[in-house]
């Protein structure tokens, strides 16, 4: 983690210091009082030693939440949320209700658990710690509250638990949300999965998902949407089409996505698709989907999924420096 967090702020370190030397003449401005990490940009060598700080002690404090789940051969990540054993984790990885499952302690300790609802559309998932215990637990926070840019700290357990390892941490920060999907450049892996994204005062305020496009651009389910479908989550209730099988309803569109771009780029059109005949071309960016915005091909992709073959649906495109409207029907999985 320490090599990771210096590199980290050598990077931030370096832009820092240009701007201290370009204004080194001017006359010095009145101390600004908030804290290094609610900044845009930290401003001197203080800050990132208050930044690196912070994030050390949400680590100490969340890697003892964060715990490994394996259920049948499958193995993920999870996060312990109350003293009597509730699980946050996402529901590709806790599946069906009323599975067996295996919770990891941070120590390598196994203890048995059971699977409870899971919202496909979302990929949220629940789990229950059933032998007896106080378990040390995180706060959760509130999702509806982030700010683009703001630091945080993505915790898991990578290719399953290690104990020689122990969590693995990655630091960055929120690059878009909204009440069903955050993004962020923390890198996550196959095994991160269901595990805690922090913010730097120690609360959760989100849960790994799936691996974007691009290594700095990963989704995380926002722990609001655990909060507002808590009741069905507990009672095992599951509901939704598999949040994978909304990326593959992509295709209905008949487009092939940039994988080098940060926003949805299109990089293909196919022959005879509702894309090519709702007039999409190669480079165009996508911007809004049924008056949604969209900010990448993870985020159309999940709108599409929602959509029945022969929807017809505005698309909001920019191509080269213009705006344009288009208007496409969606087509049939095979289609």
């Amino acid at each position: 983690m320490t090599a990771r967090l210096v590199m980290l702020l050598v990077v931030v370190l370096g832009s820092a210091t240009a701007s201290l030397h370009a204004d080194e003449t001017k006359p010095a401005k009145a101390a600004n009082v908030s804290a290094a990490w609610e900044k845009v940009t930290p401003e001197n060598l203080d800050d990132l030693k208050a930044i690196q700080k912070r994030v050390r002690d949400v680590v100490a404090k969340a890697s003892k939440w964060t715990v490994g789940v394996r259920i049948g051969m499958a193995a993920g990540s999870g996060v312990v949320i109350s003293e009597d054993g509730y699980v946050l984790t996402a529901g590709h990885v806790s599946g069906k209700a009323e599975r067996d499952a295996t919770v990891i302690l941070p120590d390598g300790k196994t203890v048995k658990a059971r699977t409870l609802g899971s919202n496909h559309e979302i990929d949220s998932g629940l789990l229950k710690i059933t032998e007896p215990g106080e378990w040390p637990h995180a706060e959760m926070g509130k999702s509806a509250d982030l700010k683009k840019g703001q630091w945080c700290v993505a915790i898991g357990h990578p290719s399953g638990f290690r104990r020689s390892r122990g969590a693995v941490v990655r630091v960055g920060r929120v690059q878009w949300f909204n009440d069903s999907l955050i993004r962020t450049d923390c890198t996550v892996m196959g095994g991160d999965s269901g595990g805690p994204l922090f913010d730097l005062d120690g609360k959760v305020i989100g849960i790994h998902s799936r691996i974007g496009m691009l290594l700095t651009a990963n989704l995380h389910v926002p722990v609001d949407s655990y909060r507002q479908t808590w009741d069905r989550l507990a009672r095992g209730e599951s509901w939704g089409s598999d949040v994978e099988s909304a990326v593959v309803k992509a295709t209905q569109l008949g487009v092939e996505f940039s994988r080098e771009a940060k926003d949805c780029k299109i990089a293909k059109v196919s022959p005879n698709t509702p894309a090519a005949k709702a007039g999409l071309q190669a480079g165009d960016v996508v911007l809004k989907f049924d008056n949604h915005k969209v900010a990448s091909a993870e985020e159309l992709s999940g709108l599409v999924g929602k959509k029945k073959s022969g929807d017809e649906v505005a698309l909001e495109v920019r191509r080269d420096k213009e705006v344009v409207t288009l208007k496409i029907v969606i087509g049939s999985q095979k289609g």
